[in-house]
């Protein structure tokens, strides 16, 4: 049997010396291939481990063809090598993933949640649970299981069998790789689990440290649970502490009157918003009554820092107040220039036509119906003008 790579044989081992044996590029991405790695490659749901040629980054890390293949940012000449890994990355990774293992186990065989899919995030990770629905109270039980199993010490070891040594074995898995040959690699977790797996695990199930669920969302007809381990649960933590902080110098709250305190500013925006809106409105009303009981029949205004559901208030209240005349309004905000051309009922002009004189004269589109044509231009630069064009079409 071929020698195993180093990140097999010892997962712990962070440097070793390689040799370059070979070098190219794919797609445009140079790589090198070593006579042995500590840098494991992506596969069965772990990410590529990151590290170092010398001095050289590697930026990730694959198997084509039983190749090992290290993708580097420039050619890596022929020779001797120093390979290092990232290893606060690896170490992340190997708690997320013995992590899985054993909440899969757990959930499978405490509580009869089959695990379909896994999926090792940049800072959650998550398991798809084939179960129509989980409820708080039975995660909080399988959360406090796999603790049990955490605290347990239990070993993690790693050993390859033959195809009929497998074919005997109580092995929990979702299926070999199409085309697989040879040995098989398995996993186990001392008393609890025996998973096909190439990825890197930890010694025993303490140095997990801790499993904290995030959340659930339905997938599928299942339950896609989301979950931190270790280190990161750790640093969830600290994020949420340091946030909590924050707010409660904010909101003069303890943490557990944060969520009222937050609800009662929510309600007092709300109040204040819709009597900002009813003043808006009034605003707006009256600014189309004074266009409209002016003595010019064609009129224009521009109100600078509204935006298009004023200009369609003031509309309202000229059209209603105006039946003989004709009104080019213009607005503008930080989302850009807004006009509308509104007419009253008995005025003589083809809205329609006119209206899209005006949006090309702006520079902008637009559209309506009837007695009203609304759009958005880029500026209104070209306002004067576009008055200009409608007091001659305007007769």
């Amino acid at each position: 049997m071929r020698a195993l790579p180093l990140y097999e044989r010892d997962p712990y081992l962070a440097e070793c010396r390689a040799e370059v044996v070979s070098s190219g590029d794919e797609d445009g991405r140079f790589f090198a291939v070593l006579s042995d790695t500590v840098l494991y490659p992506e596969g069965g749901g772990q990410p590529a481990d990151r590290g170092f040629l010398d001095e050289t980054p590697v930026v990730d890390v694959k198997r084509t063809g039983g190749v090992i293949r290290h993708f580097v940012g420039r050619p890596v000449a022929p020779g001797p090598v120093t390979v290092r890994l990232d290893w606060a990355r690896r170490f992340d990774h190997m708690q997320q993933h013995t992590g899985q293992h054993l909440l899969t186990a757990v959930a499978q065989d405490r509580f009869g949640w089959p695990t379909t899919a896994f999926h090792l995030g940049e800072t959650v990770s998550d398991i798809e649970l084939a179960v129509p629905r989980t409820g708080p109270e039975r995660l909080r039980a399988l959360e406090e299981a796999v603790a049990g199993e955490i605290r347990a010490a239990r070993p993690v070891t790693a050993r390859h069998v033959s195809p009929e040594e497998f074919a005997a074995l109580p092995v929990r898995t979702r299926g070999l790789p199409e085309g697989h040959a040879g040995s098989i690699r398995l996993v186990e977790i001392a008393g609890v689990d025996l998973n096909t797996c190439g990825g890197t695990h930890l010694r025993s199930t303490a140095e997990i440290e801790l499993i904290a669920f995030t959340g659930t969302e339905a997938i599928r007809g299942g339950v896609r649970l989301f979950f931190a381990a270790g280190g990161r649960a750790r640093a969830r933590l600290a994020g949420h502490e340091e946030r909590n902080a924050a707010l409660r110098k904010l909101l003069g709250a303890p943490d557990d009157g944060l969520v009222a305190a937050v609800e009662e500013r929510l309600e007092r925006l709300k109040e204040a918003g819709r009597i900002l809106r009813a003043k808006e409105e009034e605003e707006a009303e009256a600014k189309g009554l004074a266009l409209a009981t002016g003595p010019a029949r064609l009129v224009r205004a521009r109100f600078p820092g509204k935006g298009a559901a004023f200009l369609g208030l003031v509309s309202k209240s000229f059209q209603a107040a105006a039946r003989e005349k004709v009104a080019l309004l213009a607005s503008s905000d930080e989302s850009g220039a807004y006009f509308l051309l509104a007419a009253g009922p008995d005025a003589p002009l083809d809205v329609q036509a006119a209206g899209r004189e005006m949006a090309a004269l702006l520079g902008g589109k637009g559209g309506g119906s009837g007695r009203l044509f609304q759009g958005k231009g880029p500026s209104l630069d070209a306002f004067d003008s576009a008055f200009a064009r409608l007091s001659q079409l305007a007769g």
